[in-house]
């Protein structure tokens, strides 16, 4: 099983799993004594990322076990830069995203020490709670630790995060295209085959169409799905065969939520 984790498996992972359900998943798998568990080697490279979601699908899967460090998961993805992991283990309700370590660092701070700027934008992207530890606090603090360490990079998204959440979050999403919204992906979908709204080749950033999504979807959510039934029902015919093919195609590759579509 450690073999097919190391190697980033899915199939073999699955089929493990599959075969024993009872598998122990958190018990040190890794030989030299440090209690790293399967999650935890998961998340020391980036390509095993894939086999994250089947590890966090065990029934007796524990998402914040430990090590002999006090190193969580979640920690290590954060200390060794694996934005891919990070982003897979945030999508977990039950991941700690802030569970400090023995030596009391956050995994934030880790992240910051180390410079990982990625880690920290998928961190903000995902919405999840982002403690930027106690001003002054050598072991918590992640803006003072930025500047201590010169990495003025992360230093910027932090201090605009501290002071507008809302508004970084969005510019983080939109350089992400993070679209973690299922409403949300819905909603520019219907906006886009509403009739006469869009022709569907034409998807520049300068065009009314586009500007129009671009100030609908920093609505509220409430107010998207309403925009949404709206712009169904104004819908009189539907957009011919030829120019949805690639069009409609390439617009919503590149615009709406890439998970909810494939090549």
């Amino acid at each position: 099983m450690l073999a097919a984790v190391k190697e980033g498996d899915v199939k073999k992972v699955a089929e493990v799993i599959r075969q024993d359900p009872g598998f122990n998943v958190n018990m040190d798998h890794s030989g030299d004594g440090l209690g790293r568990t399967l999650l935890h080697s998961a998340c020391l490279e980036s390509h095993r990322s894939a086999v994250i979601p089947l590890l966090l699908a065990h029934p007796g899967i524990d998402v914040n076990v430990k090590n002999r460090h006090g190193s969580t998961p979640f920690y290590y993805a954060c200390a060794y830069g694996r934005d891919s992991c990070v982003r897979e283990l945030l999508k977990d309700s039950r991941v700690k995203a802030n569970e400090p370590v023995q030596s009391r660092h956050t995994p934030l701070w880790a992240a910051v020490a180390t410079g990982h700027l990625e880690v920290i934008k998928w961190w903000i992207a995902s919405g999840r709670e982002l403690d930027l530890g106690t001003p002054g606090n050598d072991e918590t603090d992640a803006i003072g630790e930025a500047r201590r360490r010169d990495r003025t990079e992360v230093v910027t998204p932090l201090e605009r995060f501290k002071d507008n959440p809302g508004e970084i979050r969005h510019e983080v999403r939109v350089e992400l295209g993070w679209y973690d919204e299922a409403a949300a992906a819905r909603f520019a979908l219907m906006v886009f085959v509403s009739d006469g709204l869009l022709q569907t080749k034409d998807v520049t950033s300068s065009t009314p169409a586009a500007r129009y999504y671009s100030i609908a979807r920093n609505l509220p959510l409430e107010l998207q799905m309403v925009l949404c039934f709206r712009q169904v029902g104004s819908a009189k015919e539907i957009i011919p065969g030829k120019d949805s093919e690639e069009g409609f195609k390439s617009l919503a590759k590149s615009l709406l939520w890439p998970s909810f579509f494939t090549s």
